[in-house]
């Protein structure tokens, strides 16, 4: 129920956003920068973790990476579509490294921006869907986004953000 709740409004987010807030002409902008967070794992997560690697972590963790984002398609005062790829390390706060890695195909309506792509991890790969926005200092962008993982293991659910460069 949550997972279709969650994608239902991030699309309606997405396909709603008014115009005001839309970009005012087709520029390409691109939000690459670190990322850094928390993730809550789910289900049997944990359990999964220990018995396949050894790490001994709790249901919350760290996130420390890097986004690569390009933009490949944008309309002048309209969406835009993007290409994500956000490498991320967890668990660094409870002296582990589990990588990951997500590939997002989304697209973004003025600072409102909704994704979904495949993610991979040591424990497997699942689909990821994740919905944001980014508020502006000055030429600071800085992106809140929230990430929605399910796995046959249990659900991640990733709070992020980050920043970059407006430019």
């Amino acid at each position: 129920m949550f997972r279709r709740t969650a994608v239902l409004g991030a699309v309606a987010l997405v396909a709603f956003a008014g115009t005001a807030t839309a970009q005012s002409e087709a520029v390409k902008r691109y939000r690459t920068g670190p990322r850094f967070g928390v993730t809550s794992l789910g289900g049997s997560l944990v359990d999964t973790i220990k018995s396949k690697y050894g790490y001994d972590v709790s249901k919350v963790i760290s996130q420390f990476g890097w986004q690569y984002e390009r933009q490949f398609a944008s309309l002048e005062g309209g969406p835009v579509a993007l290409n994500e790829f956000i490498l991320l390390v967890g668990g660094l706060d409870q002296g582990v490294a589990m990588p990951s890695l997500t590939w997002l195909i989304g697209v973004r309506n003025g600072e409102f921006e909704f994704g979904v792509g495949p993610n991979a991890t040591p424990a497997g790969v699942a689909l990821a869907v994740s919905v944001g926005q980014t508020f502006y200092s000055g030429a600071l962008a800085i992106p809140v986004n929230v990430a929605y993982v399910p796995s046959k293991f249990g659900a991640r659910l990733s709070f992020l953000t980050g920043f970059n460069i407006s430019r």
